[in-house]
């Protein structure tokens, strides 16, 4: 009971901060996409993967829109960790296909994806600690550079002047998600919440058409959180497709344009915030089925509030 209570109190916050995101051009209305520009970035087509006897996703199909942020929620061991692995190549499905820009990137493996427009953050920092802020961004340029072992030996003008480039590049990576003080910081030495920006921001090094963010929340604190919801918004108004897997509700209601649920491996349900969050399928995958009626009616005394 106690679950179900704090659960259904996390429905509500999110239904609170969704409506102030919306009020100031966030999600459901933070855009309105043009037919003519209508763009699906990532395509998941009948996805399916089983471990041995286990199907861990089953027939999994969503479009992602250019220029939108597309989350993926749903209660533990949904099947989230699973899809996104099979999305960005860590595993091969048993069924199905993946397509990044109208092209298949199914069979490819995930040093291949960023150089096809695909970057991601991970729930678990990649982030070396003994280097600073500005070089662990500048590892993110990396598939960018061409010049050969030999030509790094020998420092090479090429390789001096791609140098150049890339830091130019990182720093303004670091401007872009508010962190262009740290540039000669020590990683080591920065705040739990700025690491996760550092993240995004050598994410964006590799140019990427469509960002893939896993639980880039995990462990802020809602000022943080709130913080990391603007800096999402940010990243799609400037025309960046974001792919957000995401446990903090409020957080996804407040930044998503479209929602996909998944529960048991399958997808429940897909919709914007506002219908997800009324879907009575979607409550009784989180609070459980007895849940569902006083869910229901709490949420639409919040929405008539």
């Amino acid at each position: 009971m106690r679950r179900e209570i704090e659960t259904l109190g996390l429905w509500r916050r999110a239904h609170a901060v969704h409506d102030f995101f919306a009020q100031r051009g966030g999600a459901d209305v933070a855009r309105q996409v043009a037919p003519e520009r209508v763009v699906n970035s990532l395509e998941v087509q009948s996805l399916t993967k089983t471990f041995g006897g286990l199907r861990a996703v089953q027939d999994v199909s969503f479009a992602v829109l250019e220029g939108t942020v597309h989350a993926i929620i749903g209660p533990n061991g949904a099947g989230k960790t699973t899809l996104i692995n099979l999305i960005t190549g860590m595993y091969t499905p048993t069924f199905g296909r993946v397509l990044l820009n109208t092209r298949d990137i199914t069979a490819k493996a995930p040093m291949e994806l960023p150089a096809l427009g695909m970057a991601r953050t991970f729930q678990n920092l990649q982030i070396c600690m003994n280097m600073s802020a500005l070089d662990n961004v500048m590892v993110g340029a990396h598939l960018r550079q061409n010049s050969g072992l030999i030509a790094g030996l020998l420092s090479l003008p090429r390789l001096r002047r791609e140098d150049r480039v890339c830091r130019a590049d990182a720093l303004k990576a670091m401007e872009r998600v508010g962190l262009s003080s740290c540039a000669k910081a020590e990683a080591g030495e920065m705040p739990y919440g700025a690491l996760k920006r550092l993240e995004i921001a050598r994410a964006l090094m590799t140019r990427p058409s469509l960002l893939l963010m896993d639980e880039p929340a995990a462990g802020l604190n809602p000022t943080e959180t709130a913080s990391i919801g603007k800096l999402i918004r940010q990243l799609a108004a400037e025309g960046l497709t974001v792919v957000l897997v995401e446990h903090d509700m409020p957080l996804v209601m407040g930044v998503s344009d479209t929602i996909t649920v998944l529960d048991h491996g399958r997808k429940i349900a897909q919709g914007t915030p506002t219908a997800i969050r009324a879907n009575e399928q979607v409550i009784a995958a989180y609070l459980g089925a007895d849940g569902v009626s006083e869910a229901g009616t709490a949420l639409g005394h919040q929405e008539a509030a």
